[in-house]
């Protein structure tokens, strides 16, 4: 069985929302399964690189938010910008590691949950209350899990996942990594299938 492609994401991303979907097809065409690992885009781009969020980025704020609505149609997957203040990912990321350390089968339906109550319906995944009714939903244990998010293995676990994405070199999100190399953006997708189809990146390879 060959590596999985690991998914790299953040909830507060609106690509790595299109990027949760598109993987899909990209991994079933080879044969692979994908591997889902929280990142704090807060943590990477506002403290280690030094960078304001890129929607407030002057010129690249603009540009993103049409290249958003042009891959959501490219990749079919519904996207309704909630126009919420102060969302914040940090229950939710920890969350999805509980159930990715204890209950994996659930893990990646409670991602898409999240996703799609923030991005498609404009609902805030921010408080505990959120984050349990949408791990109730998938079947998950919510009295171990709010056990476990109050307590501060929840916090060391995200922690370390992050650290981990970190050392790989993600700095954004959505990324993708398979058989040694990384490749940051949806629209590298198709790059990341080339290469692990042929083992290279030259188009006769």
């Amino acid at each position: 069985m060959p590596e999985p492609i690991i998914f790299y994401f953040d909830f507060i991303s609106p690509f790595a929302h299109i990027g949760a979907q598109a993987v899909e097809p990209v991994a079933a065409r080879l044969g692979r399964k994908v591997e889902w690992r929280p990142v704090l885009i807060g943590i990477t781009i506002l403290k280690i690189m030094g960078m304001q969020p890129l929607p407030q980025t002057p010129l690249k704020g603009p540009y993103l938010a049409r290249d958003l609505q042009r891959q959501a149609a490219w990749f079919g997957v519904e996207i309704r910008p909630h126009g919420l203040k102060g969302v914040n990912s940090v229950l939710a990321c920890r969350a999805f590691q509980f159930l990715a350390d204890t209950d994996p089968a659930r893990a990646q339906p409670f991602g898409h949950a999240v996703f799609t109550r923030l991005w498609q319906q404009g609902g805030d995944i921010t408080p505990m209350p959120a984050v349990l009714t949408l791990a109730a939903a998938v079947g998950a244990d919510t009295g171990a899990l709010e056990a476990y998010l109050l307590a501060d293995i929840s916090k060391d676990r995200l922690r370390e996942a992050v650290d981990a994405a970190v050392a790989r070199g993600v700095f954004g999100v959505p990324s993708f990594a398979a058989e040694g190399e990384l490749f940051w953006g949806n629209d590298h997708l198709w790059m990341l299938e080339h290469y692990l189809r042929t083992g290279g990146f030259t188009p006769g390879s």
